[in-house]
């Protein structure tokens, strides 16, 4: 048994990890944004990366979640043909795999993918097709996320059920509802979450990150919600936060989307630290890898700077991003029980 471990960069960066709320458009190169501009005939503003890079990434703190959300609108124009998807699902993997992430969950809306043409299903795919290339490349086990969008109609938001139920097996691991949460309540599109239930699909909302504690009653209460991305609102409601806790809903913590959104004020105001240690099963991820500039190292290090987390922390961070993964019963107690025995290497006795 070693020693406990210094926390660094290299040590974080070796630690077997899950990456379950990464969106595909919020993640892509630069050198590949400015490559595919050029492949498929996109304008582009600048040429020059670092200029480029500026445009794409937030440069300042608390600025709201519309402000952020318009970062996709640049990103989503080198996305609209399949061979975009299949290379920015490959190198978001191996990205992950360069931060030793084995189970990696990639999350995005089909219907923003149709501006050229592109069917939802041929987008499918798509991201699918890059994936399972990178699975056979790497060290590293993916599945897709189908994502609805709050301020599209309801009625969309069906017809990308019916897509996650046509792709249940074949690649798709669970569905989604994201997007601006005021003024596009949950419960709108129940009837999506309906169908994806009886078809006994995997949900995750993004709820209480731009709106109360309301947002994520509903994400459980109307659409099944198995897990909560972001959820920093969930602190204002006691009863609520123990529902959530009683019946281990998992919560995708991304701090610095946090930060940037306006969600959270600053770091050390995260709620994170509460959640861990009122026995919450959270997780960390990156959210969006190009937008916020961060990695999932980057996180891990957040956590252990402003809260002090050391290895036995994030073992049990870890071993719940395994817990919660999208995976099948079986599939998850065996990577779990190999992943503790690697960990354990890492904590003194």
């Amino acid at each position: 048994m070693k020693s406990e471990m210094k926390i660094s960069a290299d040590f974080i960066r070796e630690l077997p990890k899950t990456e379950l709320h990464c969106h595909l458009d919020g993640s892509l190169r630069i050198d590949t944004i400015l490559d595919l501009a050029e492949k498929d005939k996109v304008a582009v503003p600048t040429r020059d990366p670092e200029k480029l890079r500026k445009l794409l990434t937030v440069t300042e703190n608390n600025i709201s979640l519309p402000e952020y959300i318009k970062k996709f609108d640049l990103t989503l124009q080198f996305l609209q043909t399949p061979e975009s998807l299949i290379r920015t699902a490959f190198e978001l993997a191996e990205d992950c795999t360069r931060e030793n992430v084995l189970y990696l969950e990639v999350r995005y809306s089909p219907i923003l993918h149709t501006q050229r043409g592109m069917t939802p299903m041929e987008s499918v795919d798509a991201v699918i097709k890059g994936l399972k290339q990178a699975e056979e490349e790497f060290k590293i086990k993916t599945g897709v996320i189908i994502c609805g969008i709050r301020s599209i109609s309801p009625e969309v938001s069906y017809q990308l059920a019916e897509l996650a139920v046509a792709f249940k097996n074949r690649g798709v691991v669970g569905f989604d509802l994201a997007g601006v949460e005021e003024n596009f309540p949950a419960k709108d599109h129940k009837e999506a979450f309906y169908l994806i239930l009886d078809n006994n699909i995997n949900t995750t909302l993004h709820a209480g990150e731009d709106y109360g504690p309301e947002s994520i009653h509903q994400a459980v209460h109307y659409c099944g919600a198995h897990r909560i991305g972001h959820g920093v609102r969930l602190k204002e409601d006691g009863d609520l936060l123990n529902y959530i806790n009683d019946h281990r809903i998992t919560m995708e913590i991304c701090m610095t989307s946090n930060i940037h959104t306006g969600s959270v004020k600053s770091y050390a105001k995260h709620p994170f630290k509460f959640y861990y240690d009122y026995g919450l099963r959270v997780t960390l991820n990156t959210d969006n890898r190009l937008i916020s500039d961060t990695t999932l190292t980057k996180e891990y290090l957040l956590a252990h700077r402003y809260f002090n987390f050391t290895i036995r922390d994030f073992k049990e961070i870890i071993i719940n991003g395994f817990k919660s993964a999208f995976l099948p019963h079986r599939v998850r107690t065996a990577i779990i029980r190999r992943i503790a025995e690697e960990l354990d290497t890492y904590v003194s006795v």
